[in-house]
């Protein structure tokens, strides 16, 4: 592109020169010669927007092409080095912007404008522009913060700013989240980095509790014997450290029965609700009464 830029200035200095002679010869000209020679300049600028036009349009394509080349290979070296995926996806999306203004400058300069006066106005415009825009600025600066501390990485499933998901992408201004219903939602990375995150991927165990509340009068040993019984019967709870076994509190209606275990961050969920699952059905068996709101009248 460098060699098609200096051979269309090298064109633009003769055409001026053309133009000056053009513009001697119509003021020296009269009737139907001035017609003919306007007509000819009229024609000729056509022609010559029509080339910029031409050229303009060829660099754009081949600027396209250049930069998808460029980012499969900037892709491909990060892959060949095992470089984290959360600095991958910041780093092509910054790529992608930075060639991307690179290519409109080009065009522009394809176009006919002076590029040096257009960076100019460029220079000028970008104050005006970064104030306007300095909350983005904050948030590729909270990016640059996500991607050296690592708070998160993409895969984690992490909470922030009053929503929750699995972290798809890290962009230069926003961290990508899809939901358990996978909706997708853009968290700007400036309150990432400053506000509260939480991680429940980052650790390889987590702790599942459960509060069941019982009547009164039921005989608690027998409970507490019961929920080690449930608890030992499922193999994703681990052993260390021990299942814990408790009574929690005695509320207003039922007497509250906890019940702690550690398990695989990957079996959360299941382990939550198989137990509860397992907790009621065993209750029922066994005998064992669950409170529900009871409201008691006497007579005067």
């Amino acid at each position: 592109m460098l060699l098609l830029f200096q051979a269309t200035q090298a064109a633009d200095s003769v055409q001026v020169a053309a133009d000056e002679l053009m513009k001697e010869a119509i003021a020296n000209a009269e009737g139907l010669d001035k017609l003919s020679l306007i007509t000819q300049q009229l024609i000729d600028f056509g022609i010559r927007a029509g080339e910029r036009i031409l050229i303009a349009v060829i660099v754009f394509i081949v600027g396209r092409f250049l930069i998808s080349m460029l980012k499969n290979f900037v892709g491909r070296l990060m892959d060949k080095r095992k470089v984290d995926i959360s600095i991958k996806t910041f780093v092509r999306s910054l790529v992608n912007i930075l060639l991307t203004i690179l290519l409109i400058i080009s065009v522009v300069g394809a176009l006919g404008v002076e590029t040096t006066s257009f960076a100019a106005l460029l220079a000028s415009a970008g104050v005006a522009v970064g104030m306007a825009l300095s909350g983005n600025l904050q948030n590729f600066a909270g990016g640059l913060i996500v991607l050296l501390f690592k708070p998160y990485k993409v895969g984690d499933w992490i909470e922030s700013q009053g929503v929750s998901g699995t972290v798809k992408e890290i962009q230069i201004f926003h961290t990508i989240l899809t939901t358990a219903d996978n909706k997708v939602i853009y968290v700007p990375n400036g309150a990432m980095s400053s506000g509260v995150v939480t991680n429940y991927s980052n650790q390889v165990t987590r702790r599942v509790e459960w509060i069941v509340g019982i009547d009164y009068g039921e005989d608690y040993d027998k409970v507490q014997e019961v929920v080690y019984g449930i608890l030992a019967a499922d193999k994703r709870i681990l052993n260390e450290p021990a299942p814990f076994v408790a009574l929690h509190a005695l509320d207003a209606s039922s007497v509250n029965v906890v019940a702690r275990v550690w398990v695989n961050s990957s079996d959360y969920w299941g382990v939550y609700f198989d137990i509860n699952k397992a907790i009621y059905e065993t209750f029922n068996e066994k005998g064992i009464n669950f409170p529900f709101p009871q409201l008691t009248v006497h007579q005067g």
